[in-house]
């Protein structure tokens, strides 16, 4: 039996999720990410799967969808369409392919691969191979009746060979391509942009103009034949594109091992991107159509096929707790501890929260579930807090008064929305000022991480960053889990960086407020170091996109008799290439913020190629931003370019200006 906590927690998410799902499927509005709202579900439903006296006949996990909406006319489906049980993990696979093979001991058991398709579910009955009528999913026995809307769709047939009467479903998709054209037109006419492809087809669907529908250009990929004869699955898929429809084609196929799945599978999140539609995983079926009825219905899914969903990008979690990390400039930043959970293909079990004022925003707690999001390869962030999920026992959380490492008192400035650890001295400020020195974007020393750097302080062969460049092979070696090879191939990698751009130089200082764009923005008006030190605030103040505060840092950071000294020894061991004079280009003059992610280029290589033509890319929106060019996943730069009236760039428009 569940626990009263587990009941309560059981309870909320049931409600959490039919609020959700009436939202999308019933008022066609999106409160929370797909990934996200699946989190949720299958929390769920595993929590059922362990206390089976937690399931009830209203519970999310026992029905398909939303109900039918009032103006179209209902169909009730002669066998009912069900919904698929989702597995994020090769474990969870395992389980659920070894649980068939448990049932099924003496089948030679073979699996079927196919695409997952991100759209929305359809029946078509063609009567005598004229087709009668369309209907979708609806609530898995009653769906809505969208026959002429159908029938604006050229990928599907409006009659099939040998006058068959058969029912075949599928999915109802709009290509990435058309997607991106519908919203086009959108912004051209000043109307809000649609959210995502399977919204837009599932409204499409439900137009009651079919005109309206005909526009969208939707494409339909079939899947399934109910009442076909066929003996395999498989040959369901040669008989569907024998009747003229598109199926998942080589993106299918038979495997006989869980292995054979796993590989398969890899495959397909490596081509994803590739696809010209929405896809969210594959679906396994066990290929003998025989074997597959036999296995049964549980719950509102068939035993014997699965979804394989790909890891999200989001996802739903619990945070156990808030630590606070101290940065190389003493930033105090917290950092949410949580219930380890897989995003974007990794285990997360940490979520930066940037500031006070960030958990402030999010009306966060400690203890609360949350929607975690990971784009690209950043450090995730809390999205929304799930505040419908609280049992009373959450906690607030405060900012410490002093530096959790040194002890001493932290600070904030007015207008400023950091805490600071103000002892120079900070062991935490140290260590990851050496650590920012080493970095990708600084020196990049090659196998030179914090453990290593760890290692050395710890053992006294350091004391500030300059040490690394007096060291040999023989100081090394004789370290523990190190050895002649990785010494030898250290000291190679510090040799490595002795000449250095002028502008990662100053990066690799780790100054306040100077970024990596800010950095070669000094280093372009300078041209050297010895400029650099002597440049008085004045003169800093009125350069391009420096102001008065990282004005003030530079100064005060070169006033600073351990900087200098820091400087001098450095200078005996490496060399500064300073810049060359930039030529003017057809984007000089013009500022570009770059956000989320851009599937041409990195964007590190957008950035370069926005400098090769003259033009300036900065890490902070303003009034004086010409451009902000957002990618997919966009973070809160996007917003703020909204809010200022910024010109926004999508990636095409982009890649035009960059030509």
């Amino acid at each position: 039996m569940a626990t009263k906590e587990v009941k309560e927690r059981a309870e909320k998410l049931k409600a959490l999720i039919d609020k959700y799902r009436y939202a999308y499927h019933v008022l066609n509005k999106s409160e929370i990410s797909d990934e996200a709202l699946d989190s949720l579900k299958h929390e769920l439903k595993k929590l059922e799967d362990e206390f089976p006296d937690l399931i009830t006949p209203d519970s999310p996990t026992q029905r398909v969808s939303g109900k039918p909406l009032k103006e179209f006319k209902k169909i009730k489906h002669s066998v009912k369409m069900l919904s698929l049980e989702d597995v994020f993990s090769e474990e969870e696979f395992s389980d659920w392919a070894d649980r068939i093979k448990k049932i099924e001991p003496s089948a030679n058991l073979k699996f079927y691969s196919e695409l997952k398709f991100d759209g929305l579910a359809l029946s078509i009955v063609y009567e005598d191979g004229v087709l009668s009528y369309a209907a979708t999913r609806g609530d898995g026995q009653i769906g809505e009746d969208v026959t002429q809307n159908i029938k604006t769709m050229e990928s599907v047939p409006l009659g099939i060979p040998k006058k068959r009467t058969v029912e075949v479903r599928g999915e109802a998709i709009i290509t990435n391509k058309n997607f991106e054209a519908i919203n086009r037109e959108q912004k051209k006419k000043g109307l809000k942009e649609y959210a995502n492809s399977r919204n837009l087809a599932a409204g499409s669907l439900r137009q009651l103009d079919p005109k309206i529908t005909a526009s969208r250009k939707l494409d339909f990929f079939a899947y399934d034949i109910i009442g076909s004869g066929e003996k395999l699955h498989s040959e369901e898929h040669e008989a569907l594109r024998a009747m003229g429809f598109k199926t998942g084609g080589s993106y299918e196929r038979i495997c006989e091992t869980k292995e054979e799945i796993f590989s398969h599978y890899k495959k397909t999140v490596k081509e994803r991107e590739k696809i010209p539609y929405r896809i969210d995983g594959i679906v396994v079926s066990v290929n003998d159509n025989r074997i597959f009825r036999r296995l049964g219905v549980v719950g509102k899914a068939p035993r014997g096929a699965v979804a394989f969903k790909f890891s999200p990008k989001e996802s739903t979690t619990i945070v156990e707790k808030i630590i606070i990390q101290v940065g190389r400039t003493g930033t105090l930043t917290p950092v949410a501890i949580l219930r380890p959970v897989e995003i974007g293909g990794v285990t997360v079990s940490r979520a930066t929260l940037h500031n006070e004022d960030e958990i402030k925003r999010l009306g966060l707690k400690v203890g609360d579930s949350v929607v975690v999001g990971r784009a690209g390869d950043v450090i995730p962030d809390i999205i929304k807090v799930l505040s419908a999920l609280r049992t009373g026992k959450e906690k607030n959380f405060h900012m410490p008064k002093n530096c959790p490492v040194c002890g001493k008192l932290v600070e904030k400035s007015v207008g400023m929305v950091n805490w600071f650890c103000v002892n120079k001295n900070c062991p935490a400020r140290h260590r990851e000022g050496m650590y920012h020195f080493v970095s990708r974007k600084a020196f990049n020393i090659d196998g030179l991480g914090p453990k290593i750097l760890n290692a050395f302080l710890d053992h006294g062969l350091i004391q500030d960053i300059s040490d690394i460049f007096e060291l040999k092979e023989g100081d090394i070696a004789p370290l523990e889990r190190f050895g002649e090879k990785s010494a030898e191939n250290i000291i190679k990698s510090v040799n490595n960086v002795k000449k250095i751009p002028l502008s990662r130089f100053i990066y690799a200082l780790g100054m306040l407020h100077i970024g990596e764009e800010t950095a070669i923005d000094l280093a372009n008006e300078l041209g050297s170091l010895t400029k650099l030190e002597k440049a008085n605030f004045e003169e800093l103040n009125k350069m391009p996109n420096i102001g008065e505060v990282v004005a003030k840092s530079i100064i005060d950071w070169f006033k600073d008799d351990r900087n200098k000294n820091l400087i001098t020894k450095l200078l005996k061991h490496i060399e500064i290439i300073n810049p060359k004079k930039r030529a003017p280009g057809k984007l000089t003059g013009k500022t570009f913020v770059l956000t989320g992610e851009l599937e041409a280029m990195s964007r590190d290589e957008a950035k370069a190629r926005v400098r090769e033509l003259g033009g300036d890319p900065s890490e902070t929106v303003s009034k004086n931003t010409d451009y902000v060019v957002v990618g997919s996943s966009p973070g809160s730069k996007y917003a703020r370019a909204q809010k200022l009236g910024v010109k926004i760039l999508d990636e095409k428009e982009f890649l035009k200006k960059v030509k």
